[in-house]
C-alpha cells in the first residue's frame, strides 16, 4: 500500500480540482501535495494525472483510483462519527460496592452534577468484580485492587478495614483473639468475601459455627445495628457509629489500605476523564 498521506492528498486533489484547494482543504503548503503525488506516482509506477495540458487531469487509472479513495475514505469518515456521537450520548458507567455508593459515593455526587450537567452517569452498586472494557464499565472503585494488565489503579480513600459489632450482641463475652469470633454469627456484603478473607489472613479458617447471612450493603448495616451478627466494614463509613457507641470495634486491619480508582487509561472517553478528575479532586479535598 502507498503511505496514507500520499493517497489523502491525491483524494483531496481529484475532489477539489486543483493543488491549491487541496492544501487549503488539508492545511498544508502546495508544495506537500505536489510531493505527495509524485511520491504517489512513484510507488505505484502508474501515471495518475495528465500533465500535457496547462492544468492537470486525471487519467482513467487516476479516475478509478479517486472514486475508490472517496469511497474507502468516506466510509471511515461516516463510521468515526457514528463511534463519536456513540461513545459521546453512553453515561459513563462507574462500578462500587453498594457500601461505597451509599457512604461515599451518594453524598458527593451533588458536587459533580453541579460542575457537569452535561454528562450523564450509570452508577452501577454491585459486590462483585467486573471487567474495564471499552463499551462497558468506564471506572471501578475497589477495596484492595491487585495488579491486572491494562489497567490503572490509585488510591482514593484510604480506611482500614474494622472488625465491628453491636455492643449487645457481645454481652459478655470475652473477644481477645480472630479464633473468638466463629463463635458469633456473620454478616457479609453480597459479591464479597470481606469476612472470609479478613478470617484467613489471620491463620483462622471461616467456619463460623453460629452462621452467615450474605445481604445487601444497605440490609448489612440495618441488621448490624439491629443486634444480628458482626461484621468487617471500612472504618470511615462507621466512624460516627464508633464514636456513639452503637458499634464497638474489635479488630483493626493493620498498613494502608483503602478503596482505590481502577481504570484504562488507554480507552478513557472525555466524559469519563472528567469523572476521574473530579474523583481525584474529592480526594484532594478530604486530604487538606
Amino acid at each position: 500500500m502507498p503511505p496514507l498521506a500520499a493517497l489523502r492528498a491525491f483524494s483531496a486533489f481529484a475532489e477539489r480540482g486543483g493543488v491549491v484547494a487541496a492544501a487549503e482543504a488539508l492545511n498544508v503548503s502546495h508544495a506537500a501535495i505536489s510531493q505527495h503525488l509524485r511520491a504517489l506516482k512513484a510507488h505505484l509506477d502508474i501515471a495518475l494525472l495528465d500533465r500535457s495540458g496547462r492544468a492537470l487531469q486525471l487519467t482513467s487509472d487516476g479516475e478509478a483510483l479517486a472514486q475508490a479513495l472517496t469511497v474507502g475514505f468516506g466510509a471511515i469518515r461516516s463510521t468515526l462519527q457514528e463511534m463519536t456521537q456513540t461513545s459521546g450520548g453512553r453515561s459513563v458507567h462507574i462500578a462500587c460496592t453498594p457500601m461505597f455508593a451509599t457512604y461515599w459515593l451518594m453524598p458527593r455526587l451533588a458536587d459533580f452534577r453541579t460542575r457537569h450537567p452535561e454528562i450523564d452517569l450509570a452508577i452501577d452498586p454491585k459486590g462483585e468484580l467486573v471487567e474495564l472494557r471499552p463499551g462497558g464499565v468506564d471506572i471501578a472503585l475497589r477495596y484492595r485492587t491487585g495488579p491486572r494488565p491494562g489497567l490503572q489503579s490509585e488510591m482514593l480513600l484510604q480506611s482500614p478495614m474494622v472488625v465491628v459489632a453491636p455492643p449487645g450482641l457481645l454481652r459478655d463475652r470475652e473477644i481477645k483473639t480472630p479464633q473468638d469470633l466463629l463463635s458469633l454469627p456473620w454478616l457479609e456484603e453480597i459479591g464479597t468475601n470481606e469476612a472470609s478473607h479478613w478470617l484467613r489472613s489471620r491463620g483462622v479458617e471461616p467456619d463460623m459455627k453460629a452462621g452467615r447471612v450474605v445481604l445487601p450493603g444497605t440490609l448489612l448495616m440495618n441488621a448490624l445495628f439491629a443486634g444480628q451478627g458482626v461484621a468487617v466494614a471500612v472504618r470511615d463509613f462507621v466512624a460516627a457509629d464508633l464514636d456513639s457507641g452503637r458499634l464497638v470495634e474489635l479488630f483493626s486491619e493493620p498498613g494502608p489500605s483503602g478503596y482505590h480508582i481502577a481504570f484504562r487509561p488507554d480507552v478513557m472517553r472525555p466524559a469519563a476523564r472528567h469523572f476521574l478528575q473530579w474523583l481525584r479532586r474529592m480526594r484532594d479535598k478530604s486530604l487538606t
